[in-house]
């Protein structure tokens, strides 16, 4: 298969597993983060590097946003948010963030690939994105990718909807981005 052929069937099969996430399910998640005072974010593998890049997004949106384990991660509390993102939704450690998350009054949010798994039935509110994971090829949705990979791009591009959202919801105002955006690049 030539390189854009490849292209089409991985645009194809986002595509139809986005179509399928509850637009109030979504608006609920925007809700929740624009109202929290703190928002931390924590994955682990791939999920983790995309989590990173929404978290970044949030920072530069004026969110005070934090990646669970850098050491400038202040403590959680009630009033903030832990937002997580899991394929699996089976990841010991963040079951574990969860539970130290809501043992200290924070509400959890998240996406998560399988709607029943522990991680999944432990958040507060949860976007359920069936794209396969690296314990289960595809999560009910057919796909040529390699385990997780659908789950990850398709989350990738859900949390950049959110942004979307939230940057809208602001006024859409490119130089306050620019005045949080990183300048020792």
């Amino acid at each position: 298969m030539y390189p854009q052929s490849l292209v089409d069937i991985i645009l194809d099969e986002n595509r139809k597993l986005l179509a399928g996430v509850s637009e109030a399910e979504v608006n609920r998640v925007i809700e929740k983060l624009d109202n929290a005072e703190r928002i931390f974010c924590a994955a682990q593998g791939r999920s983790g590097f995309i989590l990173r890049c929404f978290c970044m997004r949030l920072m530069q949106l004026g969110y005070p946003a934090f990646f669970v384990g850098e050491t400038i991660t202040p403590r959680i509390r009630k009033g903030d948010v832990l937002f997580v993102l899991s394929g699996s939704g089976q990841t010991p450690l963040t079951q574990e963030w969860i539970r130290l998350a809501r043992g200290q009054g924070a509400m959890t949010v998240g996406i998560v690939g399988v709607e029943d798994s522990p991680i999944g039935s432990a958040l507060n509110y949860r976007l359920f994105l069936p794209g396969g994971s690296r314990l289960d090829t595809a999560g009910g949705v057919d796909s040529v990718q390699p385990p997780g990979s659908l789950f990850e791009q398709a989350g990738f591009s859900l949390l950049e909807t959110i942004s979307l959202a939230l940057y809208q919801r602001q006024g859409s105002d490119p130089e306050a981005l620019r005045d949080r955006h990183a300048n020792l690049e």
